[in-house]
Order: C-alpha cells, then sequence, then structure tokens
C-alpha cells in the first residue's frame, strides 16, 4: 500500500509539474519575445519615395516611416531590424508573423483593422492621381478611370478605387517610383493613384517627364499607421504609446518637415470630395 501511495504522489508531482510548465509557456507573449530578443523586424518596400527609400548613391535606407520606425525602436529601447518587401507581401509577413510591423504608407481602413492591428495615425493626406501633361490621360473625373490602365499594388486602397471605377490594373513587383512614373509619361499606363505628399514629391524627382497632378480630383481623405498582427496587443500598446509621445512633443512633426519641404503630414486635411 505504501509502494502504491509512493507512485501515486509521483505521478500527482508529475501532472502538477507539467501544469506549471504549460501555465509558464502560455505567459511567454510575442512581446516578451520581441524584449528578449531586442529587435524589432519591420517590413517595408525601401522604393517608395519620400517614405522609405535608399539616398542615390549611397546604400542606407531612409525615408519618412524608416526614420518614425527608428525613433519608436529608440523609445522602446529595441533595434529596428528592416526587411524590404512588395506591398502586398509586406501584410502577408505581418499576418503569418514573419516580422512585427509593417510600414510603408499604409492606409487604415475599416477591412484592414479585420485582420491587422494599426498604430495610432501619424499621417494624413488625401488621394491624387498623376497623369500625362498634354491631355490628363483623358480623365476629368474619376468615372473616366473605366477603361484606362492604372498603375499599383494590387492590395493598396488605390488600386481597390481604381477597380471600382472600372481601370485595368497594372501591378509591379516592388518597382521605383521613376518605373511608375516613365509608364505613365510614354502611354504604357495612363494613371497613378496615390497619396497627394507622395505624388507632390515623386514628380518632383523627375521632372523631365511630361506629367502632373491631375487639378481637379481629390478624393478619400485617409490616415496612416504602422500595422502590426492583430493578436500582438502589447506590441500595439506599447508602439502607441510612443507614437503619442512622438506627436505631443513634435518629433513625427519634425521628421515630417524633413521629407516633405516642411509640411506636416500630422496634421488631418479637410478636402470636398
Amino acid at each position: 500500500m505504501a509502494i502504491a501511495a509512493g507512485i501515486a504522489s509521483i505521478v500527482l508531482l508529475a501532472g502538477c509539474g507539467n501544469e506549471s510548465a504549460d501555465t509558464a509557456e502560455e505567459k511567454t507573449t510575442e512581446w516578451d519575445r520581441i524584449q528578449e530578443e531586442g529587435t524589432l523586424n519591420v517590413a517595408t518596400s525601401g522604393t517608395l519615395f519620400p517614405t522609405s527609400y535608399r539616398e542615390e548613391g549611397t546604400d542606407e535606407l531612409t525615408g519618412f516611416e524608416v526614420e518614425v520606425v527608428r525613433e519608436i525602436g529608440k523609445r522602446l529601447e529595441l533595434e529596428i531590424e528592416f526587411t524590404e518587401l512588395g506591398f502586398d507581401e509586406m501584410l502577408t509577413s505581418v499576418q503569418t508573423g514573419q516580422v512585427d510591423m509593417a510600414s510603408n504608407d499604409i492606409e487604415v481602413t475599416e477591412d484592414r483593422k479585420e485582420n491587422f492591428a494599426f498604430s495610432t495615425p501619424f499621417k494624413f493626406s488625401y488621394g491624387t492621381a498623376i497623369v500625362r501633361k498634354d491631355d490628363l490621360s483623358g480623365i476629368e473625373t474619376l468615372e473616366d478611370l473605366k477603361g484606362k490602365k492604372a498603375a499599383g499594388a494590387s492590395t493598396s486602397v488605390y488600386m481597390e478605387t481604381a477597380r471600382s471605377y472600372g481601370a485595368e490594373e497594372v501591378v509591379y513587383d516592388n518597382a521605383t517610383n521613376e518605373t511608375y512614373l516613365r509608364d505613365v509619361a510614354i502611354g504604357r499606363t495612363d494613371v497613378i493613384l496615390n497619396d497627394y505628399y507622395l505624388q507632390t514629391l515623386a514628380i518632383a524627382a523627375f521632372p523631365e517627364l511630361e506629367i502632373t497632378i491631375h487639378p481637379n480630383l481629390k478624393y478619400s481623405p485617409s490616415e496612416v499607421g504602422v500595422v502590426m498582427n492583430k493578436d500582438n496587443k502589447e506590441l500595439a500598446e506599447n508602439v502607441n504609446r510612443v507614437i503619442n509621445e512622438m506627436l505631443e512633443d513634435g518629433t513625427i512633426a519634425k521628421i515630417s518637415g524633413e521629407f516633405f519641404n516642411g509640411a506636416d503630414v500630422t496634421q488631418k486635411v479637410d478636402i470636398e470630395e
């Protein structure tokens, strides 16, 4: 009987030990892992001026959101490791946990909020259209997009707008701004729908191209934040905490001025659609 009781005690103790280990394992979160590793892995394109790009003649990644993310890392006492991906791929990588966060002028939408966690927005803008100078690519209103070739990322809100008006989408694999713009100029495509600030600076960078921002098309007020896995609540809480600090102390406004010719993109815009 004593032997049987002893065996029973061992079994019970072993069971308790396993339960304790399982409980400890459950308490380890993605935020714990990030802190332990000391690194935040962030997806960005490296090809979207002035959000995420390389200065000509250098190999150093910079840009408005690149520098915002670096400041986030500094305040969270984490190193930032950038992974350069195409737009569609970076969202998938956040969802599957291959990266912790994505930052590439990604707009907050209701559909995306169902699948991702967005930070506090820190950039506000609206949509515009790049077209050919001589004839505005035959576009007067958004309804004229029907049958036109619209260039962009397949899952961007701007391509969704183009498709909703019947445009034919032309998708590139993480191409540079110059490729997008030159194709409109030579007629390979007709229009690029995108953010006002990005479009303005992109055109200014290539003055030799016969393209312009459409004078009458202003639509879809937008807000941008960094994107995280919806399950990583602690990461989102900590990122939001420091972003709110950076908005309050003017850090993001200062970074904005450096990359958007003095403009403060942290201020909300009011347009008539």
